[in-house]
């Protein structure tokens, strides 16, 4: 029996904001978010001036899903079993007789067989959303580097200058003290990073307020790179649109943290206030938890179980856990449905901006890496005279696992009548049903890996 879903059916509607409300320009956001974290290790700790030079081809590196091990430099692509498809030392790919010898067919040393295993932890990092990607290219260069200085010696030990370059550029006082590179340069050209949204998803907003929807904004930005993305993306006016904003919001522990430990705060001028006991009205507010929030829609909406739908980008910080600890609907934007048309991504960026910012052309992040292969799906070498079998990767298990539906951008469903009935990935136990408006290429082929 198909399961549907509806956004008629929702009483509360929630997004994530960048790279869900706010679509940024991948390969020019790409450039700025590498170039702030390697000038910062260059400058600031002595590393090779290499790093600071990027070539077109080394984007193909990157490939959102992939695993780095803290401790051994070497950066993995996982099946849904657990087991490795693909690694990397640094940005050179493991031989498959290297790849065997090292991992064999057994799961990886740190998996869980949960799904909800830990993104991060102190002996890895998973990449996940389009902030973090720039970083694995980084990171993998940073080995190849230290791998020619030391012999190839283990364990590594850069990830602390790591954590150093993301709190000096990113701290929540930088964006007011234009500190580091990204903020200073989001301000000085917005328009070179940032796609503003279409009238077909403004119009889109307002029918769901009309409709009776609450709507929230829960972004783990500060509410200073907030407010400078909601004008520009939406207008002066954006505020209107929303009932519940939460800034500052430190997902996934806004799921997963009980309200003792993570409480609403009120902000001045942009400065978090006290703690709050408990939230009592709508409006704008810092850090927070779920469950103190869906008491508020309790109260806001009149029903004892109001129904939530939260659309997200990140697996880690928004689908898995709004589902997981909050048993809300999710909608998970995945920008590779884009890419992985025919291997040519609808325009990603408008036709006005082509051209505009000069310098060879990188891969986007959202198209299939040479490298790593599809983000859904991989090829497993047989035994001895037995053919290649295709697994899904543990990314793609993950999407029909924790996701209602998945689609490649909010534009794709905003000109749907609000009780348009989406497939759910809950049908059948469907791995390919919640995929709107079509499933990715290597999942809707017969079952045969397309490479392009």
């Amino acid at each position: 029996m198909a399961q549907h879903f509806s956004l008629a059916a929702c009483d509360v509607v929630g997004f994530d904001l960048d790279h869900t409300l706010c679509r940024y320009n991948l390969p020019e956001s790409a450039r700025l978010i590498y170039n702030s974290f390697a000038q910062f290790l260059v400058k600031e700790k002595g590393y090779d001036k290499e790093l600071l030079t990027v070539t077109p081809e080394d984007w193909d590196f990157c490939c959102k899903g992939l695993a780095l091990d803290l401790e051994d430099g070497n950066f993995i692509k996982l099946a849904d079993n657990g087991t490795v498809l693909r690694a990397s030392h640094g940005t050179k790919m493991l031989a498959p007789e290297v790849l065997a010898e090292e991992y064999g067919r057994k799961e990886w040393k740190h998996f869980t067989p949960d799904s909800g295993m830990a993104c991060r932890s102190g002996k890895y990092y998973f990449y996940d959303n389009y902030f973090d990607l720039p970083g694995a290219l980084l990171c993998a260069r940073v080995v190849d580097s230290l791998t020619k200085q030391n012999n190839g010696q283990k364990p590594f030990d850069f990830w602390k200058d790591i954590v150093a370059g993301i709190q000096h550029n990113y701290k929540m006082s930088a964006f007011k003290e234009n500190c580091g590179i990204y903020f200073p340069e989001i301000k000085r050209d917005p328009g070179r990073y940032l796609h503003t949204c279409p009238e077909s998803v403004k119009k889109w907003l307002r029918q769901l307020k009309n409709a009776g929807k609450i709507l929230m904004l829960i972004t783990s930005s500060h509410s200073d790179y907030c407010r400078l993305l909601c004008e520009y993306i939406l207008g002066n006016d954006f505020e209107y649109l929303f009932d519940i904003v939460i800034t500052n919001a430190l997902k996934p522990g806004f799921f997963s943290h009980l309200p003792s430990q993570r409480p609403f705060r009120t902000l001045e001028n942009d400065e978090e206030q006290e703690a709050l006991p408990s939230l009592d009205k709508p409006g704008w507010y810092s850090q927070g938890n779920a469950v103190h929030l869906y008491e508020l829609l309790k109260k806001m909406t009149g029903k004892p179980e109001p129904k939530v739908v939260y659309f997200g980008d990140s697996m880690h910080s928004d689908i898995f856990p709004a589902c997981h600890y909050s048993n809300w609907e999710t909608v998970l934007i995945l920008e590779e449905l884009r890419g992985d048309r025919d291997g040519k991504p609808e325009d990603s960026e408008p036709l006005e901006k082509k051209g505009k910012y000069e310098g060879p052309k990188a891969k986007p992040l959202n198209r299939l890496s040479k490298k790593w292969g599809s983000f859904f799906i991989d090829s497993v070498s047989g035994l001895e005279n037995t053919e290649d079998s295709l697994v899904y990767t543990w990314s793609c298990k993950r999407i029909s696992a924790y996701s209602t539906i998945a689609i490649p951008s909010i534009e794709a469903i905003a000109e749907l009548p609000l009780d348009y009935k989406f497939t759910s990935f809950s049908s059948n136990n469907s791995k390919t049903a919640g995929y709107y408006p079509n499933p990715p290429l290597v999942l809707s082929n017969d079952g045969k890996l397309t490479t392009k």
